[in-house]
């Protein structure tokens, strides 16, 4: 068979799919790794030894299929019951979870069933306009990657020029934003802006939306606040949480989201059968032990942030507010696409993005204070040329 006669076995829609770019993981020595949110810092003692101590005859088993002792234990911490919460091979994966369960792909959302016909017919069941995934933008660009291989529509919604959110008026006066989209996923903070938003304002989104509403909390653990409690307060809101920024288990991908019994319910029934690694597992079921070690982090890394931010303002870079462990910043005298390869030649890696909302701009993930010194260093070099 030749290459023409097997482009015909795979799906037109996957044809035509454009994958998500993750960011650069080269292997290079003395480099300085500031483009993919990696926490600087490693995982804490106590987890490291209770992964090496995990690494034993167990190996041969299959983990807890629903990752029950640290559904457990996540339940306790967040003040709710383990039936709230799902775990996911990292929160990417419930993500697509989430668009798989709740969105319908175009052309089949007519062919809904008899009794949910009736439900809308009668009123029993608002009127979603159930193949539409929603996002703002710039957020996460993998959220346009599901709803394409789903083969749902996309409803793209850009922020304000600083990135704040429009309140639910704009939003109604724009005609834009669709109040009935089947999933709508929220990043707060903001990536790849930085930009923290309030429980408040997000509590007023979520009360105006019918359909499902993911806050995507990935960052959180950096932010002045996060919306947890929105989770428990509505039942068509789910809060997504990873152990990836913030705990330093981006190795192992777990993730994890919070919400209505009913809808956790139906996303486990579409996961996979063993789709949590058992180290992982382990990993944050021990990080959950050991948080005081983990929040000393967090200081250092904003401490570290707010630090970079102040210099880079002084050396002429338009640097935007954020509360994650990233900052966002418009370079002076060259382009952002140049200053990110003047950098990599140099070992330090930044992340540039070609979207057009921040194609003038830098992300910069906060590393150690070492290596914002390094990269201060770099700058300053750069500037002075």
């Amino acid at each position: 068979m030749n290459k023409t006669n097997l482009k015909n076995l795979i799906r037109p829609l996957v044809r035509e799919l454009h994958p998500y770019v993750y960011g650069e993981q080269p292997k290079i020595k003395g480099l300085v790794k500031l483009n993919t949110n990696e926490n600087p810092y490693p995982p804490s003692p106590k987890v490291l030894a209770a992964i090496k101590n995990a690494a034993d005859g167990r190996l041969r088993l299959y983990p807890s299929p629903t990752a029950q002792l640290l559904r457990e234990k996540l339940a306790k911490l967040h003040g709710c019951h383990a039936d709230n919460i799902i775990v996911g091979n990292g929160s990417d994966e419930l993500l697509a979870l989430a668009v798989r369960g709740f969105v319908e792909p175009v052309g089949q959302a007519s062919s809904l069933s008899p009794s949910v016909k009736k439900e809308l017919e009668t009123g029993k069941m608002p009127v979603l306009h159930s193949s539409v995934v929603q996002y703002f933008t710039p957020s996460y660009s993998l959220y346009p990657v599901l709803a394409d291989i789903h083969g749902a529509a996309k409803n793209a919604v850009p922020l304000k020029s600083d990135f704040s959110l429009p309140s639910v008026d704009e939003l109604k006066r724009g005609g834009i934003w669709n109040f009935n989209a089947a999933l709508t996923f929220v990043t707060t903070p903001n990536a790849p802006s930085g930009r923290g938003y309030q429980t408040s304002e997000l509590e007023k989104l979520c009360r105006a939306q019918r359909g499902v509403v993911i806050l995507d909390e990935a960052y959180v653990d950096f932010a002045k606040e996060n919306a947890m409690k929105l989770a428990l307060k509505f039942p068509h809101v789910l809060i997504a949480r990873t152990f990836s920024k913030a705990y330093s288990l981006c190795f192992q991908r777990v993730g994890y989201f919070v919400g209505n019994r009913e809808l956790i319910s139906a996303l486990h029934k579409i996961r996979d059968s063993y789709n949590v690694n058992g180290l992982g597992q382990i990993g944050a079921s021990a990080t959950l032990g050991d948080l005081k070690y983990y929040r000393a982090n967090f200081k250092k890394i904003i401490s570290s942030r707010e630090w970079l931010s102040r210099e880079l303002t002084r050396l002429g870079f338009r640097v935007f507010p954020s509360e994650t462990n990233f900052i966002l910043a418009a370079p002076p005298r060259f382009s952002a696409k140049e200053w990110q390869r003047k950098l990599r030649a140099q070992k330090i890696l930044v992340r540039w993005f070609p979207f057009a909302e921040v194609k003038n701009y830098l992300r910069i993930t906060v590393g150690t204070q070492v290596e914002a010194e390094t990269l201060m260093k770099a700058v300053r070099k750069f500037i002075s040329q």
